[in-house]
């Protein structure tokens, strides 16, 4: 049966020449679709670039929804959160953040990530309190209009409610662009800067908007280098404060996410380094350890 198969095929093709021909240029132009098509895929996949969320791998353009759904879901109980990362201790930072920035009367600052706005409050008591001034004015911007209402909520009940002091705007860190160029004095950003997508593109802004001799500083959690408060960190991080999360706000995961993100940053060194390669003037090592390096304070001036 097969041979009688094969020879009518064979006479087929003597009779038919074009036929074959035919069918070997359409198999040949389908082949080089695949091939095309596989090149591309090829070419998207290599193109389709990789940042991390926590310890996950996601595409670059899928973190930034995944971060705003944490602080979404956290923003309500955000202060407390920051309580039970820090043991509390986050108040304290806070306050020496803005003892070393000393900022004098008049100053414009700009607060990003700012959030529930204890940055931006903190530094306009401290204008009122060491200078009387009334006159320093704070921006808080943040990507996260759920983080931004907290902020207004807060400064409603404040003597900077409804005054030309506090203003808010959502825009993303990496580009804003409603900042005008050297038009701040003070950039800040505190525990915010590691859940952004491009901490280089963030930096970069920063010195865009500062003023000649403006600052950048940046409050964030950092790397422990003593072993032993490591390991101790380590298990505080991992076993107790996600477990604080299901307890306080009903969410395990987005406080995973949280603790994760500070194991995924830069060391003090390597973050002082970006500051310093986005054109800022640092002094000495550009940062100052806070509680053996749980957190620290980069500087940059612009020159």
């Amino acid at each position: 049966m097969s041979r009688l198969v094969f020879q009518q095929a064979r006479t087929l093709m003597r009779k038919s020449p074009n036929a074959t021909l035919n069918s070997r240029a359409l198999f040949s132009t389908s082949l080089r679709s695949f091939q095309q098509q596989q090149q591309q895929q090829q070419q998207t996949e290599q193109d389709k670039k990789v940042t991390h969320f926590g310890f996950r791998d996601v595409a670059e353009d899928e973190k930034e929804s995944l971060v705003h759904n944490v602080f979404a879901n956290v923003a309500s109980k955000y202060d407390v959160m920051n309580d039970a990362m820090s043991l509390g201790i986050h108040r304290i930072w806070k306050d020496e953040f803005i003892r070393s920035m000393a900022p004098g009367p008049g100053t414009k600052l700009l607060d990003v990530a700012g959030g529930t706005g204890d940055i931006g409050l903190r530094f306009l008591e401290y204008c009122k309190n060491i200078h009387h001034d009334n006159t320093a004015t704070v921006k808080l911007v943040d990507i996260n209009p759920h983080m931004l209402g907290e902020g207004e909520k807060r400064f409603q009940t404040t003597p900077y409610a409804n005054t030309n002091q506090a203003s808010f705007l959502v825009q993303n860190a990496e580009h804003l662009d409603d900042i005008p160029d050297e038009s701040v004095d003070v950039y800040t950003i505190a525990f915010g800067i590691r859940n952004c997508t491009h901490v280089d593109k963030v930096v970069k802004e920063a010195y865009r908007v500062l003023k000649k001799g403006g600052r950048f500083m940046c409050l964030e959690f950092s790397k422990v280098d003593n072993p032993v408060i490591s390991k101790i960190y380590d298990i505080y991080s991992f076993d107790v404060i996600p477990a604080i999360g299901q307890v306080v706000a009903n969410d395990r995961d987005s406080y995973q996410y949280l603790v994760e993100s500070i194991r995924k940053f830069y060391s003090q060194e390597d973050f002082a380094q970006l500051i310093r390669d986005a054109g800022f003037k640092t002094i000495g090592k550009g940062y100052e350890d806070l509680t053996f390096g749980v957190a620290a304070i980069h500087s940059g001036y612009k020159i």
